[in-house]
């Protein structure tokens, strides 16, 4: 019997959904290379050269991988390089931008991806989401993107009620620190001048019953139900976890076909993809995750999604 072709995981060490993953492929007995990008150059090292295509090693301490035989690479979450502290600011800058194309470059070339990173880099661009997510037939909120605290003003008092959210992540550093920024309602009065500084998204707001966090593995979908059962969470679930219930439903057929268009419309295998249902039980679209954590929610249900995702090295290429 031919040995399988490993699978490349390419997250930092703390990445606990990625642990489900390599977890399911070691029970099935699948080989896999699990390494940090971020841990270039200092232990992570590679070589490679080109003849009608590129063959070389990637290497970790006691333990390496042979890049033209790499069935299947999942990008995850990898750290920053670690560059050394003998170098200055403008050479630092210069070792990353050279390890970012280097090693960077010998892995986009790799021919098969869940996700590829190009892919995963263009799907967060939530304005493309949304135009692709209206184009694939999925009921969306009514957005504007602006600088503008006059036309802000417009839209919020336009619709009936109104929020903010952040365009990436959502992330802050202060100090140090990171939080997340979540989803909040606003008012025309609570906006001000200081839109000018960068772009804003506002969105219409959704009277909603519930949410789903729709985990789509090719053409393998679950679909987990989250009831919120506090204040907070109603408005944004990421902002109070322990108040959150879960169970698995059934997906609308039209919401299944138009998440397929919109998947391949965006070159996605992987993807967790937001949605709110209202009262009248219409799923509207929110967003797409070309990355999101999913864990958390097999745990809570039982949802096989790393057996889903585990199964890909052996589907067909996309």
């Amino acid at each position: 019997m031919p040995v399988a072709a490993p699978v490349l995981v390419l997250t930092d060490p703390y990445d606990i959904t990625a642990d489900h993953v390599v977890d399911e492929l070691n029970r099935r007995g699948h080989p896999v290379f699990r390494c940090d990008p971020g841990e270039f150059p200092a232990r992570l090292s590679v070589t490679a050269r080109f003849d009608r295509g590129w063959a070389g090693r990637l290497r970790l301490p006691g333990t390496s991988v042979a890049l033209d035989e790499i069935g299947c690479a999942c990008y995850r979450r990898p750290s920053t390089f670690e560059l050394s502290g003998d170098l200055g600011e403008h050479e630092r800058r210069w070792a990353r931008r050279e390890a970012r194309r280097g090693l960077g470059g010998l892995l986009a070339a790799l021919p098969r991806w869940l996700n590829h990173p190009f892919a995963i880099a263009a799907a967060e661009y939530k304005p493309v989401q949304l135009e692709l997510a209206a184009r694939a037939g999925l009921v969306v909120p009514t957005p504007i993107i602006t600088n503008d605290a006059a036309d802000a003003r417009a839209f919020v008092s336009s619709v009936e009620s109104a929020i903010y959210k952040p365009l990436a992540g959502g992330v802050l550093g202060e100090a140090g620190e990171h939080k997340l920024t979540y989803t909040n309602r606003v008012t025309v009065d609570e906006i001000d001048d200081s839109v000018a500084a960068t772009a804003h998204l506002f969105q219409s707001w959704v009277q909603k019953q519930h949410e789903i966090r729709l985990t789509v593995v090719d053409a393998t979908m679950f679909a987990i139900r989250i009831d919120a059962e506090s204040a907070a969470a109603h408005q944004d679930w990421r902002s109070d976890y322990p108040s959150l219930r879960y169970r698995v439903v059934e997906i609308p057929h039209g919401v299944r076909t138009s998440v397929a268009t919109l998947m391949d419309a965006l070159r996605l295998r992987f993807a967790a993809i937001d949605f709110v249902v209202d009262h009248d039980g219409q799923w509207t679209f929110l967003e797409v995750n070309p990355n999101g954590q999913w864990a958390w929610l097999e745990n809570a249900t039982g949802a096989p999604i790393a057996s889903a995702i585990a199964e890909t090295p052996t589907g067909e290429q996309r």
